[in-house]
């Protein structure tokens, strides 16, 4: 069952004033802490002053990948609720995870049944599981079919390629929250008409079932 979603790499304070203060806001938001190449990263500068806002209803999520002990250092009093982390292993997410005491979203990259399985033993680190595509900046997706049988011991958000308009019902039995970036975009900047769509027909979704 759906519950909510996450709307990832917001860079400006008039899409996220908009999000905070929709009739159905998001779940979750997340900004890109430390990852360069892609076009929704913002510097620390501009991040200090983006989240210094009220988050209303929504938690705040830190999108790192693989960080270091500087950018964790950094943003170590910023109001994020998670750190979903890329590319870390689940001893590596323990020792973050403990020092900072935030809440987790491990991510995996998925191409195959394989990197699927690998979930098994970020068991005893994660609090959220996202199952995402290998092409991280780029929006690509992946084959929804492998995941369709797995039993977590925690909720699943998924990731990859999910548009504002799909019809959200195909996602029902295989994830708990979507989580979308590119497909909330038009020519590479956050919509908020497609923000819009997207949140009131989860909202629906969501008061069907």
């Amino acid at each position: 069952m759906i519950k909510g979603c996450k709307i990832c790499g917001i860079k400006d304070s008039d899409t996220l004033n908009y999000i905070i203060n929709h009739p159905y806001p998001p779940k979750f938001i997340g900004f890109i802490c430390n990852y360069p190449k892609s076009s929704r990263y913002v510097e620390l500068k501009s991040l200090r002053k983006l989240l210094n806002v009220k988050k209303n209803k929504s938690e705040f999520v830190a999108v790192l990948v693989k960080p270091k002990s500087k950018i964790l250092e950094e943003i170590k009093s910023l109001p994020f609720d998670y750190y979903q982390l890329y590319d870390c292993s689940p001893d590596e997410i323990k020792i973050i995870k403990q020092k900072y005491q935030k809440k987790i979203i491990s991510a995996l990259t998925i191409k195959d049944r394989s990197d699927v399985l690998r979930y098994k033993s970020f068991a005893d680190v994660t609090d959220i599981y996202l199952f995402d595509s290998k092409g991280y900046e780029k929006s690509q997706g992946f084959d929804h079919n492998l995941i369709k049988n797995i039993k977590l011991n925690r909720e699943l958000m998924l990731a990859g390629n999910i548009k504002f308009d799909d019809n959200l019902k195909n996602y029902e039995k295989i994830s708990n929250y979507l989580d979308l970036s590119g497909g909330l975009e038009t020519s590479g900047l956050k919509d908020t008409s497609k923000i819009n769509i997207f949140l009131n027909n989860l909202n629906k979704l969501k008061n069907e079932t």
